[in-house]
């Protein structure tokens, strides 16, 4: 993996970021494959499949925090494409803050970079290969 690509990954949580935070769910195209999945299980959320019903679900049913802070991010090459890990400081509602992990298999596409399945959990869990 050349240090373009590594740039463009370590792009993905700020543009996913901000595109929840703008309310711009044409942007997450940007950020996920067309047949890419979501699993919000361990929130307490269902898993998603697929960019349309990602965007419908943060539109119409998400609780999105106040704001997205992405941290910790690094990504390492696999045959496929890369694992792409991160974390998550958001403002909450109250003033509260919360943290996530986020765990995701990208690939690159003929457009980038582009997720094709996401996991988020509320602890960090113990590192695969």
């Amino acid at each position: 993996m050349d240090i373009a690509d590594r740039v463009e990954l370590h792009e993905l949580p700020g543009r996913y970021g901000d595109a929840i935070d703008d309310r711009d769910w044409g942007r997450l195209a940007l950020v996920f494959t067309e047949d890419a999945t979501f699993d919000l299980t361990d929130l307490g959320g269902p898993k998603l499949s697929g960019l349309a019903e990602i965007q419908r679900y943060m539109d119409e049913d998400a609780q999105h925090p106040l704001t997205h802070m992405m941290t910790n991010i690094y990504a390492d090459e696999t045959p496929y494409g890369a694992k792409l890990y991160f974390r998550i400081v958001a403002l909450l509602k109250e003033r509260n803050v919360g943290t996530a992990s986020y765990y995701d298999d990208v690939v690159k596409t003929p457009d980038g970079w582009r997720v094709k399945d996401r996991v988020i959990t509320l602890r960090r869990r113990a590192r695969r290969s």
